[in-house]
């Protein structure tokens, strides 16, 4: 055993990772990380905790859309403008993704991606740009997100980008489409 599977042994890195590293050549293979799911589920606290567990960097959404366009939010939502500036966001982090990975650097995606099409659409770009992609469908019961959505809302811990109302809430459960028996067999599953 060379010293650095040892250090991975005694890291107690799972395999996940493990397929990330080519021990015997010390190649990189990085990896993009993909976790969706309904708000609330613990995609974020999933894709910080993958991340530091890889050695990766992670591109949270939330985080960017707070950062750029969170003062500009209007009242009542909407959810047109919102999703342009999504998809805005979501093109500047492909693009970081695919340099961060060409460093050989895994990558953790949190953007949500409540549609079947844009998990589609992130796995085509990943495809064209030869790069493996995991994804993670991160889970719970809708009472038990609606409840940490609302602690997340008074503590502003480490995931809070940006309250959530029980107004968007509500419109963000109507947007979210369920993964089909494929998508779940390709999946890493993780109910919270």
């Amino acid at each position: 055993m060379t010293d650095e599977m040892k250090t991975d042994a005694n890291a107690g890195v799972n395999s996940e990772v493990n397929s990330e590293v080519d021990t015997r050549k010390n190649i990189q293979n990085p990896v993009v990380h993909l976790v969706f799911g309904l708000q609330g589920a613990g995609k974020s606290t999933h894709a910080k905790h993958l991340a530091t567990q890889i050695g990766g960097i992670s591109f949270s959404i939330d985080a960017w859309m707070q950062e750029l366009f969170g003062p500009d939010l209007s009242v009542p939502l909407d959810l047109a403008w919102i999703m342009q500036r999504v998809r805005r966001c979501e093109q500047r982090i492909w693009k970081t993704t695919v340099a961060v990975t060409a460093q050989g650097v895994s990558v953790v995606l949190d953007l949500g991606c409540m549609k079947r099409a844009d998990r589609a659409r992130i796995q085509s770009l990943a495809t064209q740009a030869s790069l493996t992609l995991q994804s993670h469908f991160v889970n719970a019961d809708a009472s038990t997100r609606r409840q940490r959505v609302l602690a997340r809302n008074i503590e502003r811990g480490e995931t809070f980008a940006f309250e959530v109302t029980p107004a968007m809430f509500s419109l963000m459960e109507t947007q979210f489409e369920a993964p089909d028996d494929l998508e779940l067999a390709r999946a890493n599953v993780l109910i919270t």
